[in-house]
């Protein structure tokens, strides 16, 4: 979702508008608060309105994050654009059986071919239109819904690194990583999936 909106306390104190900053945010509907999810999924692209959120369905009466407002909230809130994120694929338990597997344990199947014969290597820069979820079919990351994510491939988890420079220009791939080259069965960055992870990833552009 995009949107413009302006957040108040039952005081009347100000604490977060996108207004103030000067540009529109954008998020995932299971991103923000449950009173937030549950209003905006009644409007339509260029609507505004007013949501009295309780607690309750904010951040609470003793919220756990560092500066979060307590108690009810109200929002102003105007719906720019919306995008649906991708589903989840048939295959994101595990790959077919005409899926490559590479030494690393890396498993990729080509979704749509690309063109020429250019291959990014391991310290270039790329742009790539991806998706990633858990072997459960959880969505945690996509680009789908607005701009590619430009990246240096040396920076990015190993099976990215890997599989990336398998890739050519506008080739879309589907990737199964295992855990030891995704983020790990225990992150250390906070908000990383544990465990194997599977990735939809179309290659834009190599700087």
């Amino acid at each position: 979702m995009k949107v413009h909106y302006t957040a108040w306390t039952k005081a009347g104190r100000m604490f977060d508008s996108s207004r103030t900053r000067g540009e529109p945010s954008e998020f995932r509907l299971d991103q923000v608060v449950k009173g937030f999810t549950e209003g905006l999924r009644l409007m339509v692209p260029g609507e505004k309105r007013r949501l009295w959120i309780p607690s309750s369905l904010a951040y609470g009466d003793r919220p756990q994050g560092m500066g979060m407002p307590t108690g009810d909230l109200v929002f102003d809130v105007e719906l720019l654009s919306l995008a649906r994120a991708p589903r989840a694929p048939e295959d994101v338990k595990s790959p077919p059986a005409s899926a490559t597997r590479t030494a690393s344990g890396l498993t990729y199947r080509v979704l749509k071919p690309g063109k020429g014969t250019r291959h990014p290597g391991p310290t270039d820069i790329v742009t790539v239109h991806y998706s990633g979820w858990t072997p459960d079919g959880r969505l945690f990351d996509t680009s789908e819904t607005g701009d590619p994510g430009t990246f240096t491939l040396g920076r990015v988890i190993k099976g990215w690194t890997e599989g990336v420079q398998l890739m050519v220009l506008d080739e879309r791939t589907r990737f199964w990583i295992p855990a030891d080259l995704a983020y790990g069965d225990k992150p250390k960055r906070p908000g990383a999936p544990a465990g194997p992870l599977v990735f939809d990833i179309e290659l834009v552009a190599i700087k």
